[in-house]
């Protein structure tokens, strides 16, 4: 094996492993609030408005309020379980009429498209903390000239 053949498999692997480790890091993230545009919003800027955010977040953290969401990697993964189940029962009952490959057969799909609805489905389940720590940071930024239209 030639080196460039070596260099290619090497771009190749970092071609995928990027996008996927920036979808991972993504999928991390806790809830953020919205902030809807306002005079203060575009006084300030974007950049300025996420310092505010984090300083009202780190305002209700320290009074001792917790976010408490999961991620959204929790929620994919949350969402993929239940897929498994509800597909796989659903699945091996619809396969009843072909006998125990028809079960089998039919557990194996249904679980396989229960996964991928799932996980789709938790992905795109929305984030809201926890009432008290929301209703603080709201709060906080409300006191400091921003609107807020809701947690992404």
């Amino acid at each position: 094996m030639g080196e460039s053949e070596e260099g290619e498999g090497l771009k190749k692997f970092q071609a995928i492993i990027i996008p996927v480790l920036i979808l991972c890091l993504a999928a991390c993230a806790g809830p953020e609030p919205m902030l809807r545009s306002n005079a203060k919003l575009l006084l300030q800027g974007r950049e300025a408005a996420k310092l505010d955010v984090a300083a009202c977040q780190q305002k209700a953290e320290a009074a001792g309020l917790k976010p408490g969401t999961p991620n959204r990697s929790g929620n994919v993964a949350a969402g993929a379980a239940l897929g498994l189940i509800s597909g796989a029962a659903v699945g091996a009952s619809s396969g009843l009429i072909g006998g125990v490959p028809g079960v089998t057969i039919g557990a194996a799909v249904g679980a396989t498209l229960g996964v991928i609805i799932g996980s789709v489905g938790g992905a795109y389940r929305p984030l809201d903390p926890d009432p008290p720590y929301g209703d603080a940071v709201v709060r906080c930024l409300l006191e400091k000239g921003y609107d807020v239209s809701g947690w992404q």
